[in-house]
């Protein structure tokens, strides 16, 4: 990583200028280790620069980049990323584990959602849990069939490992199969999921999902509608509340072989605490304190 000419000192006034991080761990930028993650935590990286590093915000962009969720847990079994801001892994992640001889320490730190996404010309004003299922596997194929006008259900999926299929292929489907959806039914980025949603101006018929930071914060697209879920219209609130059916904790993960007082095991350490509310809110997530780790091998 190049050594970035930002002042060890400007962590501190940066730190002072946000109440509740004047705690926050200081790390030279030289110093400051390979972050890798979800694309949707982003912005939580660049924050945790800023504040620990004293860097600023475009040098912070310009330093960290995230390979998404399952290929960072690839990159951190090869040992070149040491800290992942990450949301739920495939089972993928244990094969990395298992083919390279790693175990990772994994602890949540702030909460996001699965959320639903339709076309601003669809009128149908949500969904409930049930109509979602029978979407997904199949069962309903237009939308009159879930309370709406006599349209075809274009059902988006994403890729396969994908974070947000992950989370639907857990937090939604369960046990249940979803419908094999054909390739032009299969985003591979979640800005493309959106867009395509975004253009059936002239044909309603769209629907898909994504992660509820990154439709509210990172990449808000005009002609698309997030949609509620039993009622429950997606926010921080219902989502910190668990009143949003769809919640799902983030995480900050390490290698256990993670050396003690190494800059990546003072920033997980650090994460997850009392003095790392302010930030995780401050960038716009909803923090998780305290909660337990867990060992993922």
């Amino acid at each position: 990583m190049r050594k970035l000419a930002i002042p060890f000192l400007a962590a501190v006034i940066l730190a002072a200028a946000i109440p509740g991080l004047a705690d926050a761990p200081r790390i030279r930028p030289e110093e400051y280790p390979y972050v890798d993650g979800s694309t949707a935590t982003l912005p939580l990286s660049y924050a945790l620069m800023q504040a620990c590093a004293g860097v600023s915000e475009a040098e912070a962009m310009a330093t960290i980049r995230h390979s998404k969720t399952t290929e960072s847990f690839l990159m951190m079994a090869r040992q070149s990323a040491a800290l992942l801001l990450v949301y739920e892994p495939s089972e993928s992640a244990d094969s990395y584990a298992r083919i390279y001889g790693v175990e990772y320490r994994m602890k949540p730190i702030g909460r996001d959602a699965l959320v639903f996404l339709i076309n601003d010309a669809n009128p149908i004003e949500g969904l409930t849990h049930e109509q979602i299922l029978s979407i997904y596997t199949g069962e309903a194929t237009n939308w009159s069939e879930v309370g709406g006008d006599d349209l075809d259900i274009v059902a988006f999926q994403r890729v396969e490992n994908s974070g947000s299929q992950v989370m639907m292929e857990k937090q939604v489907m369960g046990d249940i199969e979803m419908v094999n959806a054909p390739a032009d039914l299969r985003e591979g980025e979640m800005s493309g999921l959106i867009d395509v949603i975004a253009s059936y101006r002239t044909r309603p018929s769209a629907i898909g999902y994504s992660v509820y930071y990154y439709v509210a914060n990172m990449y808000i697209q005009e002609n698309v509608r997030v949609i509620p879920v039993g009622g429950v219209m997606p926010t921080n609130e219902t989502i910190a509340s668990g009143e949003y059916p769809y919640a799902q904790d983030f995480y900050a993960v390490i290698r256990s072989d993670a050396e003690e007082g190494s800059p990546e095991r003072v920033l997980y350490d650090w994460l997850g605490t009392p003095d790392s509310e302010a930030l995780i809110r401050e960038a716009g997530y909803v923090p998780v304190i305290g909660a337990e780790e867990r060992i993922l091998r």
